[in-house]
């Protein structure tokens, strides 16, 4: 507690301080600056690559912008929410990570804590919805029919919608935004959990509302796909050269969306057993060394998306700078 008496930042802060940071300075690194140091580096490499990666994605798609497909419009805002992160998160615990404590105080570690909340939900929400549209135009080929650019939009707003108000729930009282135990970084106030029945509501709504109903919804969807390509596979080759090559093309949107989906969740469940196991588990049963390692790793999905475009061919103009002549070429085929 003089720790955090000594700065000046500490007067704005609420009366609930989680119980691994009653008896210590909150935002002083736990970890060795050796350790810092390299997080910080990680962290750069990371942030550099998923702003150039996902800024590229979202720059070649606004030349085209008016021919965007729904799931191309879903893509991008996949790219909008991992640049989010990178531009507005990463920086924060960069520079935390290379100073050897976190330099923002309590108003910039419950920004951060919503804005890496916000644009995480926000990401997984989009996949969600991605696996949603194409489940439903594998499965159930009427739908494509009648989905159109002004109902992805639509969806859009209900996942921003829904990102806001689940990152914003903690302002209310009902939540909070607290620095990790290692000290340099700050998310969810997972140890709430450990201080009442409302905590632990809090926590457990996060956790069905923000992961485990998403992540069900896409395992779901996925498992329904890959079912229904064996059983029809034979039956497309029966089909036209144009039937063909626009199921060719539906199969390689849906191959990147079950990547992008698997790159997310490996490298966020992790964090998310680690989060539980901190809010539900006996106090301070998680090392500091070891819960950096999954924050880390959670950090980087947004890094991921970029290259899996790129990796699969996939006919997408906002992937490729080439992928103009080829989507033109395409849709005159079709």
């Amino acid at each position: 507690m003089s720790g955090m008496a000594s700065d000046p930042n500490n007067s704005s802060q609420e009366e609930y301080i989680p119980h691994h940071l009653q008896k210590e300075d909150p935002f002083a690194s736990k970890l060795s600056r050796e350790a810092d140091i390299i997080a910080g580096f990680y962290l750069t490499v990371i942030g550099i690559l998923s702003t150039l990666g996902n800024g590229y994605v979202i720059f070649m798609s606004s030349k085209r912008k008016k021919k965007l497909r729904p799931a191309e419009i879903m893509t991008v805002n996949l790219a909008v929410c991992d640049l989010g992160i990178s531009v507005v998160g990463k920086p924060f615990s960069i520079i935390s990570f290379f100073c050897h404590r976190w330099m923002f105080g309590w108003m910039g570690c419950r920004w951060y804590g919503w804005a890496g909340f916000f644009f995480g939900c926000g990401s997984l929400i989009t996949m969600t919805a991605v696996s949603l549209d194409r489940y439903l135009k594998i499965c159930h080929l009427s739908y494509g029919t009648w989905l159109k650019r002004h109902h992805a939009f639509i969806c859009l707003a209900v996942i921003w919608a829904y990102a806001t108000f689940w990152a914003t729930v903690p302002f209310a009282g009902v939540g909070s935004y607290a620095p990790e135990p290692f000290g340099t970084s700050c998310t969810l106030d997972w140890w709430l959990a450990q201080a009442s029945v409302a905590g632990q509501v809090f926590v457990l709504s996060i956790l069905f509302f923000c992961l485990l109903f998403p992540t069900a919804v896409i395992v779901f969807s996925y498992v329904k796909i890959i079912l229904k390509v064996k059983s029809s596979t034979k039956e497309v080759a029966h089909y036209d050269t144009r039937i063909q090559n626009s199921h060719i093309l539906e199969m390689k949107l849906t191959k990147v969306a079950m990547l992008i989906c698997a790159g997310f969740l490996i490298a966020w469940i992790p964090y998310a057993v680690v989060s539980v196991w901190s809010a539900f588990g006996r106090p301070d049963s998680v090392p500091i060394q070891f819960s950096v390692i999954p924050t880390l790793l959670a950090k980087s999905a947004a890094m991921y998306n970029p290259i899996i475009y790129q990796v699969i061919d996939c006919k997408f103009a906002c992937c490729r700078p080439g992928g103009l002549k080829a989507k033109s070429s395409l849709k005159k085929s079709r």
